[in-house]
Protein backbone atom coordinates (compact mmCIF):
# COMPACT_ATOMS: atom_id res chain seq x y z
CA UNK A 1 0.00 0.00 0.00
CA UNK A 2 2.92 2.33 0.68
CA UNK A 3 3.95 2.02 -2.96
CA UNK A 4 0.47 3.04 -4.11
CA UNK A 5 0.53 6.11 -1.84
CA UNK A 6 4.02 7.06 -2.97
CA UNK A 7 2.93 6.67 -6.60
CA UNK A 8 0.43 9.48 -6.08
CA UNK A 9 3.38 11.89 -6.01
CA UNK A 10 4.05 11.04 -9.67
CA UNK A 11 0.43 10.99 -10.82
CA UNK A 12 -1.58 12.96 -8.24
CA UNK A 13 -4.67 13.42 -10.39
CA UNK A 14 -5.10 9.73 -11.27
CA UNK A 15 -7.81 9.18 -8.69
CA UNK A 16 -11.47 10.08 -8.99
CA UNK A 17 -12.52 13.54 -7.85
CA UNK A 18 -15.09 13.41 -5.02
CA UNK A 19 -15.81 17.10 -4.42
CA UNK A 20 -19.39 16.01 -3.71
CA UNK A 21 -18.06 14.79 -0.35
CA UNK A 22 -15.28 17.29 0.38
CA UNK A 23 -13.54 20.02 -1.61
CA UNK A 24 -10.32 18.76 -3.17
CA UNK A 25 -10.99 15.12 -2.24
CA UNK A 26 -9.79 12.41 -4.60
CA UNK A 27 -9.95 8.65 -4.12
CA UNK A 28 -8.10 5.74 -5.66
CA UNK A 29 -8.21 2.02 -5.00
CA UNK A 30 -5.53 -0.32 -3.77
CA UNK A 31 -5.93 -4.02 -4.56
CA UNK A 32 -9.64 -3.72 -5.17
CA UNK A 33 -11.21 -3.30 -1.74
CA UNK A 34 -9.11 -0.62 -0.09
CA UNK A 35 -9.79 3.05 -0.80
CA UNK A 36 -7.10 5.69 -0.39
CA UNK A 37 -8.56 9.15 0.11
CA UNK A 38 -6.29 12.11 -0.54
CA UNK A 39 -6.14 15.77 -1.49
CA UNK A 40 -3.79 17.55 -3.88
CA UNK A 41 -2.64 21.11 -3.25
CA UNK A 42 -3.35 22.90 -6.56
CA UNK A 43 -0.26 25.11 -6.36
CA UNK A 44 2.44 22.74 -5.15
CA UNK A 45 0.72 19.50 -6.31
CA UNK A 46 1.63 18.08 -2.90
CA UNK A 47 -0.45 15.04 -1.95
CA UNK A 48 -1.96 14.67 1.53
CA UNK A 49 -3.35 11.25 2.45
CA UNK A 50 -6.59 11.83 4.35
CA UNK A 51 -7.47 8.25 5.04
CA UNK A 52 -7.24 4.59 4.10
CA UNK A 53 -10.60 2.88 4.25
CA UNK A 54 -12.18 -0.47 3.54
CA UNK A 55 -14.12 -0.20 0.28
CA UNK A 56 -17.44 -0.95 1.98
CA UNK A 57 -17.23 2.00 4.38
CA UNK A 58 -19.43 5.04 3.95
CA UNK A 59 -17.02 7.55 2.40
CA UNK A 60 -19.43 10.44 2.92
CA UNK A 61 -19.49 9.96 6.69
CA UNK A 62 -15.81 9.10 7.07
CA UNK A 63 -14.47 11.97 4.95
CA UNK A 64 -16.98 14.79 5.31
CA UNK A 65 -15.52 18.30 5.50
CA UNK A 66 -13.69 18.82 8.75
CA UNK A 67 -13.13 15.14 9.45
CA UNK A 68 -10.52 12.61 8.45
CA UNK A 69 -10.64 8.84 8.36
Amino acid sequence: MIETCEGLALFPLRGVSRVDIRMGLRVTHHKGRTVIAYAVDPESRRVSILGVLYGGQDLQTALAEGGEA
